[in-house]
């Protein structure tokens, strides 16, 4: 991962890299309960969890506009689609203080790599220059 991100981060901003839990899948991301639309056990535990492991990595809140890219590390060989991990993940990076709002990403890659045992992924944060 560290080669792919040093080819990667070109940008002259700050750069933070994380290493996270893999994320539940939007699939079980959200919950319907009656008319309404909620984010399921999971879903909080998972938030929770990503801000307690930003916590120890020392994050610091990026400011302006970011690029992130993503090295996902699926649990196994399944088939799955990538996309369907991104929004527990951009979620738990905002709530964890790695940014203030995900509209601040305006490049976004993301790549699978081998599969690890209980999964993981490798966020790169880049500030960009205005």
């Amino acid at each position: 991962m560290e080669e792919v991100i040093e080819d990667i981060a070109d940008d002259e901003g700050r750069e933070v890299a994380y290493e996270l839990s893999y994320p539940p899948s939007v699939n079980h991301y959200w919950r319907h309960v009656g008319n309404r639309t909620l984010i399921s056990r999971a879903g909080r535990e998972y938030r929770q969890r990503v801000a307690d492991e930003l916590a120890h990595q020392c994050v610091g809140t990026a400011g302006g506009s970011i690029s992130l890219f993503i090295s996902v590390r699926p649990p196994d060989r399944r088939r799955r689609d990538l996309d369907n991990i991104l929004k527990a993940l951009l979620d738990a990076l905002q709530h964890g203080g790695a940014y203030q709002d995900d509209s601040q990403i305006d490049s976004l890659q993301v790549v699978r790599s081998k599969p690890v045992p209980g999964g993981k992924v490798m966020v790169l944060v880049s500030e960009r220059e205005s």
